[in-house]
Protein backbone atom coordinates (compact mmCIF):
# COMPACT_ATOMS: atom_id res chain seq x y z
CA UNK A 1 0.00 0.00 0.00
CA UNK A 2 2.77 2.40 0.92
CA UNK A 3 4.54 1.58 -2.36
CA UNK A 4 1.44 2.48 -4.36
CA UNK A 5 1.05 5.69 -2.37
CA UNK A 6 4.68 6.54 -3.08
CA UNK A 7 4.15 6.05 -6.82
CA UNK A 8 1.06 8.26 -6.76
CA UNK A 9 2.95 10.97 -4.90
CA UNK A 10 5.80 10.81 -7.41
CA UNK A 11 3.37 11.04 -10.33
CA UNK A 12 1.65 14.01 -8.74
CA UNK A 13 4.99 15.70 -8.21
CA UNK A 14 5.89 15.05 -11.86
CA UNK A 15 2.58 16.51 -13.01
CA UNK A 16 3.03 19.54 -10.76
CA UNK A 17 6.58 20.11 -12.04
CA UNK A 18 5.42 19.65 -15.63
CA UNK A 19 2.56 22.12 -15.15
CA UNK A 20 4.91 24.55 -13.46
CA UNK A 21 7.37 24.35 -16.34
CA UNK A 22 4.58 24.81 -18.87
CA UNK A 23 3.25 27.76 -16.91
CA UNK A 24 6.70 29.36 -16.83
CA UNK A 25 7.12 28.68 -20.57
CA UNK A 26 3.67 30.15 -21.31
CA UNK A 27 4.45 33.23 -19.20
CA UNK A 28 7.79 33.63 -20.95
CA UNK A 29 6.16 33.30 -24.37
CA UNK A 30 3.47 35.84 -23.49
CA UNK A 31 6.10 38.28 -22.19
CA UNK A 32 8.00 37.89 -25.46
CA UNK A 33 4.86 38.50 -27.51
CA UNK A 34 3.94 41.57 -25.46
CA UNK A 35 7.44 43.09 -25.52
CA UNK A 36 8.03 42.31 -29.20
CA UNK A 37 4.63 43.60 -30.26
CA UNK A 38 5.13 46.82 -28.28
CA UNK A 39 8.56 47.27 -29.88
CA UNK A 40 7.20 46.73 -33.40
CA UNK A 41 4.34 49.18 -32.91
CA UNK A 42 6.50 51.83 -31.21
CA UNK A 43 9.32 51.70 -33.76
CA UNK A 44 6.95 51.04 -36.72
CA UNK A 45 9.35 48.34 -37.86
CA UNK A 46 8.61 45.63 -40.41
CA UNK A 47 9.49 42.78 -38.05
CA UNK A 48 7.18 39.88 -37.31
CA UNK A 49 6.56 37.71 -34.26
CA UNK A 50 8.70 34.57 -34.43
CA UNK A 51 8.21 32.01 -31.68
CA UNK A 52 8.56 28.24 -31.67
CA UNK A 53 5.87 26.64 -29.55
CA UNK A 54 4.09 23.31 -29.38
CA UNK A 55 0.95 25.06 -28.16
CA UNK A 56 -1.45 24.98 -31.11
CA UNK A 57 -3.65 27.78 -29.73
CA UNK A 58 -0.62 30.01 -29.23
CA UNK A 59 0.55 29.25 -32.78
CA UNK A 60 -2.84 30.34 -34.12
CA UNK A 61 -2.69 33.55 -32.09
CA UNK A 62 0.79 34.29 -33.51
CA UNK A 63 -0.44 33.67 -37.08
CA UNK A 64 -3.35 36.07 -36.60
CA UNK A 65 -1.13 38.70 -34.96
CA UNK A 66 1.31 38.54 -37.86
CA UNK A 67 -1.59 38.94 -40.29
CA UNK A 68 -2.68 42.04 -38.41
CA UNK A 69 0.88 43.37 -38.56
CA UNK A 70 0.91 42.76 -42.33
CA UNK A 71 -2.37 44.66 -42.69
CA UNK A 72 -1.02 47.48 -40.53
CA UNK A 73 2.20 47.61 -42.56
CA UNK A 74 0.29 47.76 -45.84
CA UNK A 75 -1.94 50.45 -44.38
CA UNK A 76 1.11 52.47 -43.38
CA UNK A 77 2.54 52.19 -46.89
CA UNK A 78 -0.78 53.27 -48.42
CA UNK A 79 -1.01 56.17 -45.98
CA UNK A 80 2.47 57.39 -46.92
CA UNK A 81 1.62 57.06 -50.63
CA UNK A 82 -1.65 58.91 -50.09
CA UNK A 83 0.08 61.73 -48.20
CA UNK A 84 2.66 62.05 -50.96
CA UNK A 85 -0.08 61.96 -53.59
CA UNK A 86 -2.01 64.67 -51.76
CA UNK A 87 1.06 66.89 -51.52
CA UNK A 88 1.75 66.43 -55.24
CA UNK A 89 -1.89 67.01 -56.03
CA UNK A 90 -2.03 70.27 -54.07
CA UNK A 91 1.20 71.41 -55.71
CA UNK A 92 -0.11 70.60 -59.19
CA UNK A 93 -3.51 72.16 -58.52
CA UNK A 94 -1.82 75.34 -57.35
CA UNK A 95 0.33 75.42 -60.49
CA UNK A 96 -2.46 74.51 -62.88
CA UNK A 97 -4.73 77.23 -61.50
CA UNK A 98 -2.01 79.82 -61.01
CA UNK A 99 -0.69 79.68 -64.59
CA UNK A 100 -3.85 80.75 -66.48
CA UNK A 101 -4.92 83.14 -63.72
CA UNK A 102 -1.53 84.86 -63.84
CA UNK A 103 -1.95 85.33 -67.60
CA UNK A 104 -5.46 86.68 -67.10
CA UNK A 105 -4.36 89.19 -64.46
CA UNK A 106 -1.35 90.23 -66.52
CA UNK A 107 -3.41 90.94 -69.62
CA UNK A 108 -6.07 92.78 -67.63
CA UNK A 109 -3.40 95.05 -66.13
CA UNK A 110 -1.96 95.64 -69.60
CA UNK A 111 -5.37 96.68 -70.93
CA UNK A 112 -6.04 98.92 -67.91
CA UNK A 113 -2.67 100.67 -68.13
CA UNK A 114 -2.68 101.29 -71.88
CA UNK A 115 -5.60 103.61 -72.61
CA UNK A 116 -4.49 104.07 -76.21
CA UNK A 117 -4.16 100.38 -77.08
CA UNK A 118 -5.36 99.65 -80.62
CA UNK A 119 -8.74 97.95 -80.77
CA UNK A 120 -7.28 94.99 -82.63
CA UNK A 121 -4.68 94.37 -79.90
CA UNK A 122 -7.28 94.82 -77.17
CA UNK A 123 -9.53 92.24 -78.85
CA UNK A 124 -6.62 89.81 -79.10
CA UNK A 125 -5.88 90.15 -75.39
CA UNK A 126 -9.56 89.83 -74.49
CA UNK A 127 -9.79 86.62 -76.51
CA UNK A 128 -6.77 85.24 -74.65
CA UNK A 129 -8.31 86.21 -71.29
CA UNK A 130 -11.52 84.43 -72.29
CA UNK A 131 -9.59 81.34 -73.34
CA UNK A 132 -7.60 81.19 -70.08
CA UNK A 133 -10.75 81.73 -68.00
CA UNK A 134 -12.33 78.78 -69.79
CA UNK A 135 -9.24 76.70 -69.00
CA UNK A 136 -9.75 77.41 -65.30
CA UNK A 137 -13.44 76.49 -65.49
CA UNK A 138 -12.65 73.29 -67.39
CA UNK A 139 -10.00 72.33 -64.85
CA UNK A 140 -12.32 72.99 -61.91
CA UNK A 141 -15.04 70.90 -63.55
CA UNK A 142 -12.56 68.04 -63.84
CA UNK A 143 -11.69 68.35 -60.15
CA UNK A 144 -15.37 68.22 -59.23
CA UNK A 145 -16.02 65.27 -61.56
CA UNK A 146 -13.16 63.31 -60.05
CA UNK A 147 -14.24 64.15 -56.51
CA UNK A 148 -17.77 62.92 -57.26
CA UNK A 149 -16.50 59.72 -58.86
CA UNK A 150 -14.16 58.90 -55.97
CA UNK A 151 -16.70 59.73 -53.27
CA UNK A 152 -19.36 57.59 -54.91
CA UNK A 153 -21.73 60.56 -55.26
CA UNK A 154 -21.84 60.11 -59.01
CA UNK A 155 -23.33 56.81 -60.09
CA UNK A 156 -23.82 56.09 -63.76
CA UNK A 157 -26.67 54.02 -65.14
CA UNK A 158 -25.75 50.95 -67.17
CA UNK A 159 -27.48 49.59 -70.24
CA UNK A 160 -26.59 47.52 -73.28
CA UNK A 161 -24.06 49.28 -75.53
CA UNK A 162 -23.16 48.55 -79.14
CA UNK A 163 -19.39 48.93 -78.82
CA UNK A 164 -18.77 49.22 -82.56
CA UNK A 165 -21.22 52.09 -82.99
CA UNK A 166 -19.66 54.10 -80.13
CA UNK A 167 -16.12 53.43 -81.37
CA UNK A 168 -16.93 54.53 -84.94
CA UNK A 169 -18.63 57.68 -83.72
CA UNK A 170 -15.67 58.71 -81.57
CA UNK A 171 -12.89 58.00 -84.07
CA UNK A 172 -14.84 59.89 -86.76
CA UNK A 173 -15.18 62.91 -84.45
CA UNK A 174 -11.37 63.23 -84.47
CA UNK A 175 -10.87 62.38 -88.13
CA UNK A 176 -10.62 66.00 -89.34
CA UNK A 177 -8.01 66.84 -86.67
CA UNK A 178 -5.95 63.79 -87.59
CA UNK A 179 -6.21 64.56 -91.30
CA UNK A 180 -5.09 68.15 -90.71
CA UNK A 181 -2.05 66.83 -88.87
CA UNK A 182 -1.29 64.44 -91.70
CA UNK A 183 -1.56 61.45 -89.38
CA UNK A 184 -2.51 58.03 -90.65
CA UNK A 185 -5.61 56.52 -89.06
CA UNK A 186 -5.98 52.77 -88.74
CA UNK A 187 -9.42 51.51 -87.71
CA UNK A 188 -10.08 47.84 -87.00
CA UNK A 189 -13.75 47.46 -86.04
CA UNK A 190 -15.50 44.21 -87.01
CA UNK A 191 -18.88 44.07 -88.73
CA UNK A 192 -20.07 41.75 -85.95
CA UNK A 193 -22.10 43.61 -83.34
CA UNK A 194 -20.42 43.43 -79.93
CA UNK A 195 -22.42 44.32 -76.83
CA UNK A 196 -21.51 45.01 -73.21
CA UNK A 197 -23.16 46.67 -70.19
CA UNK A 198 -22.05 50.28 -69.94
CA UNK A 199 -22.96 53.92 -70.26
CA UNK A 200 -22.63 55.63 -73.65
CA UNK A 201 -21.91 59.09 -72.21
CA UNK A 202 -19.17 57.67 -69.97
CA UNK A 203 -17.67 55.60 -72.82
CA UNK A 204 -17.70 58.68 -75.09
CA UNK A 205 -15.71 60.57 -72.47
CA UNK A 206 -13.29 57.68 -71.97
CA UNK A 207 -12.60 57.33 -75.70
CA UNK A 208 -12.39 61.09 -76.13
CA UNK A 209 -9.73 61.26 -73.38
CA UNK A 210 -7.73 58.37 -74.86
CA UNK A 211 -7.93 59.70 -78.43
CA UNK A 212 -7.00 63.22 -77.32
CA UNK A 213 -3.99 61.85 -75.45
CA UNK A 214 -2.93 59.79 -78.45
CA UNK A 215 -3.17 62.84 -80.72
CA UNK A 216 -1.37 65.17 -78.28
CA UNK A 217 1.41 62.85 -77.14
CA UNK A 218 1.67 60.31 -79.95
CA UNK A 219 1.73 62.79 -82.81
CA UNK A 220 5.41 62.13 -83.52
CA UNK A 221 4.59 58.57 -84.56
CA UNK A 222 2.42 59.73 -87.46
CA UNK A 223 -0.25 57.08 -86.89
CA UNK A 224 -3.16 56.49 -84.53
CA UNK A 225 -5.26 53.36 -84.32
CA UNK A 226 -8.41 52.01 -82.75
CA UNK A 227 -9.21 48.33 -82.55
CA UNK A 228 -12.34 46.56 -81.31
CA UNK A 229 -12.33 42.82 -80.74
CA UNK A 230 -13.65 40.16 -78.37
CA UNK A 231 -13.21 36.68 -76.97
CA UNK A 232 -15.77 34.40 -75.36
CA UNK A 233 -16.19 36.55 -72.26
CA UNK A 234 -14.84 40.05 -72.92
CA UNK A 235 -15.09 42.98 -75.32
CA UNK A 236 -11.82 44.87 -75.82
CA UNK A 237 -11.19 48.37 -77.17
CA UNK A 238 -7.65 49.47 -77.96
CA UNK A 239 -6.43 53.01 -78.67
CA UNK A 240 -2.81 53.07 -79.81
CA UNK A 241 -0.11 55.19 -81.37
CA UNK A 242 3.61 55.03 -82.14
CA UNK A 243 4.69 58.27 -80.52
CA UNK A 244 6.85 59.21 -77.58
CA UNK A 245 5.06 56.76 -75.34
CA UNK A 246 5.45 56.28 -71.61
CA UNK A 247 8.52 54.70 -70.04
CA UNK A 248 8.11 51.57 -67.93
CA UNK A 249 8.90 53.51 -64.74
CA UNK A 250 5.81 55.69 -65.26
CA UNK A 251 3.33 53.17 -66.63
CA UNK A 252 1.92 52.09 -63.25
CA UNK A 253 1.43 55.72 -62.16
CA UNK A 254 -0.31 57.41 -65.09
CA UNK A 255 -3.77 56.72 -63.63
CA UNK A 256 -2.97 58.42 -60.31
CA UNK A 257 -4.58 61.75 -59.45
CA UNK A 258 -2.84 64.64 -61.22
CA UNK A 259 0.16 62.48 -62.10
CA UNK A 260 2.04 63.85 -65.08
CA UNK A 261 5.35 62.98 -66.67
CA UNK A 262 8.64 64.72 -66.09
CA UNK A 263 7.93 67.36 -68.71
CA UNK A 264 4.43 67.91 -67.38
CA UNK A 265 5.03 71.59 -66.77
CA UNK A 266 5.38 72.04 -70.52
CA UNK A 267 1.78 73.11 -71.00
CA UNK A 268 1.93 72.72 -74.78
CA UNK A 269 2.63 69.02 -74.29
CA UNK A 270 0.94 67.97 -71.06
CA UNK A 271 -2.49 68.37 -69.52
CA UNK A 272 -3.67 68.59 -65.97
CA UNK A 273 -3.07 64.92 -65.16
CA UNK A 274 -6.78 64.37 -64.44
CA UNK A 275 -7.94 62.87 -67.72
CA UNK A 276 -6.59 59.35 -67.24
CA UNK A 277 -7.69 59.24 -63.60
CA UNK A 278 -11.25 60.11 -64.60
CA UNK A 279 -10.98 57.60 -67.46
CA UNK A 280 -10.04 54.83 -65.06
CA UNK A 281 -12.79 55.69 -62.55
CA UNK A 282 -15.45 55.75 -65.27
CA UNK A 283 -14.20 52.43 -66.64
CA UNK A 284 -14.38 50.87 -63.18
CA UNK A 285 -17.94 52.18 -62.70
CA UNK A 286 -18.87 50.16 -65.78
CA UNK A 287 -17.23 47.07 -64.20
CA UNK A 288 -14.43 47.29 -66.74
CA UNK A 289 -10.65 47.53 -66.60
CA UNK A 290 -8.06 49.68 -68.37
CA UNK A 291 -4.42 48.74 -68.92
CA UNK A 292 -1.41 50.38 -70.52
CA UNK A 293 1.48 48.85 -72.43
CA UNK A 294 4.03 51.21 -73.96
CA UNK A 295 7.27 50.90 -75.86
CA UNK A 296 8.31 54.43 -76.86
CA UNK A 297 8.20 55.09 -80.62
CA UNK A 298 7.13 51.48 -81.22
CA UNK A 299 3.64 51.12 -79.77
CA UNK A 300 1.70 52.66 -76.90
CA UNK A 301 -1.69 51.07 -76.32
CA UNK A 302 -4.47 51.65 -73.81
CA UNK A 303 -6.80 48.65 -73.62
CA UNK A 304 -10.33 48.73 -72.21
CA UNK A 305 -12.07 45.48 -71.38
CA UNK A 306 -15.71 44.88 -70.47
CA UNK A 307 -17.83 41.78 -69.86
CA UNK A 308 -19.42 40.70 -73.11
CA UNK A 309 -23.18 40.40 -73.56
CA UNK A 310 -24.66 37.97 -76.08
CA UNK A 311 -28.16 39.37 -76.47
Amino acid sequence: MSAVLGVVIVLLLVVIVWQYQNSRKASKDLRYIHNKLSSIMTQESHERLLLFSSNVELQNVLIDLNRLLDVNHKGSIERVKLEKSMRNMLSNISHDLKTPLTVVLGYIETIQQDEHMPAEERDRLMNTIHQKANEVILLMNKFFDLAKLESGDREISLSRIDAGEVCRRNILSFYDILSAKGSEVKIDIPDETLYFMGNEEALDRILSNLLSNAIAYGDAGGILGMKLYSDENKVYIEVWDRGKGISEAHQDKVFERLYTLEDSRNRSYQGSGLGLTITKRLTEQMQGTITLVSQPFVRTVFTLSFRRLRF
